[in-house]
């Protein structure tokens, strides 16, 4: 089968674990593929995936190729595939608008963004280079906060025709005018803001549904999570939180019989902590009355490598994406959009979501 080919917007860690995935899975077989949730989407399998377009404003990575970009400061996240040949794809640079908060100077440049000064990219160039470069699917992985850039990169993906997978928290996605303008041009789209494979909203999620499921009344909880990446970085900035926190409390709202008032639920990033780096800890705590309003309460810290697990549902969302291509369904993808993301536009239970994936994967649902 002909490779899915793809467009990235930020050669950040997120983008570095996807890029080594795609070789990692290609000389494993399904039996011995540790850590997909679906090795055959359609036909296709994970190393089918082929970046051609490639954009980034560090001067770190702007002019380089892309798989050797993805190791480039202040990338910092597991490297598990780490002899990757030249793809003979150059990151281009993009555009800057507000993908830079102001006080990611104030940081030592290993941690931190350095801008390049190279001219940046109007939108008729980079539409060009995705027409030119036949992308199908372009992949958003800009920094949190970035609501400029992303409805940027959201109009240069209409005019060039391509698909768009929205793995941050700006509502493009879930919003319906957005929606409509992609759904009228007969483009897919998949978001808002990637969930990880096992994380701290996916867990929250499952254990808010437990307790609904078993009877418990949950009274209050809250998420805190730290980390080392340029994300945690980024969101020191807590004015570029607004929509990363209602993405994330919005997720474990979904799930309760009944929504907690605003005061007993707290989602969202703690502190930075720059010796982390890429690994991500969360720390979980849901207090609840059980039988004869008896208290009860659940404690966890949960620690990930961010970026890895984040790429396991991207990697599905890309494939899911391009059944829609061959199918000819432009809009919402409402499935894989439930399935791996924390703001989709409907919100389901996640195992409901599950069935709803393997429908559209063959072919029993629209989208």
């Amino acid at each position: 089968m002909d490779k899915i080919r793809i467009a990235i917007i930020g050669i950040g860690n997120c983008a570095s674990s996807l890029i080594q995935g795609i070789y990692y899975y290609q000389d494993k077989e399904a039996d011995d593929a540790i850590g997909l949730m679906h090795w055959d989407i359609g036909g296709y399998l994970p190393s089918d995936l082929e970046v051609v377009a490639a954009f980034d404003i560090d001067q770190r990575k702007v002019g380089k190729d892309v798989n050797k970009a993805i190791f480039a400061p202040p990338n910092c996240t597991q490297v598990f595939c780490p002899d990757l040949s030249p793809s003979g794809v150059k990151v281009e640079m993009g555009c800057v608008l507000d993908g830079v908060a102001a006080h990611m100077a104030e940081f030592d440049e290993n941690h931190t963004f350095v801008v390049s000064e190279e001219s940046e990219k109007s939108k008729e160039e980079i539409v060009k280079i995705l027409k030119d470069k036949d992308v199908e699917i372009l992949v958003n992985y800009l920094p949190v906060g970035s609501e400029e850039a992303v409805r940027f990169y959201a109009e240069c993906a209409l005019e060039a025709g391509v698909a768009l997978i929205n793995s941050m928290p700006v509502f493009i996605v879930s919003d319906p005018v957005w929606a409509a303008r992609f759904e009228e041009k007969g483009i897919p789209i998949v978001g808002d803001d990637i969930k990880a494979q096992i994380g701290a909203t996916i867990t929250h999620r499952t254990l808010a549904n437990l307790f609904r499921e078993r009877g418990v009344k949950l009274e209050r909880t809250y998420q805190l999570n730290t980390g080392g990446n340029t994300d945690f970085l980024n969101m020191l900035n807590r004015s570029r939180l607004d929509s990363k926190k209602e993405s994330k409390t919005e997720a474990v709202q979904s799930v309760l019989g009944k929504r907690l008032d605003s005061e007993n639920i707290h989602i969202g990033p703690s502190d930075y902590v720059p010796w982390q780096k890429d690994n991500k800890l969360c720390f979980l705590r849901m207090e609840g009355k059980t039988f004869g309003d008896v208290p009860m309460n659940i404690e966890l810290r949960l620690s990930v490598e961010d970026s890895p697990n984040s790429a396991g549902c991207v990697i599905d969302a890309v494939r899911c994406c391009k059944l829609a291509l061959e199918r000819g369904i432009g809009g919402q993808l409402t499935s894989i959009s439930a399935f791996t993301m924390k703001h989709p536009p409907e919100q389901y239970t996640d195992d409901l979501a599950r069935e709803m994936v393997d429908e559209f994967i063959a072919g029993e649902r629209e989208r």
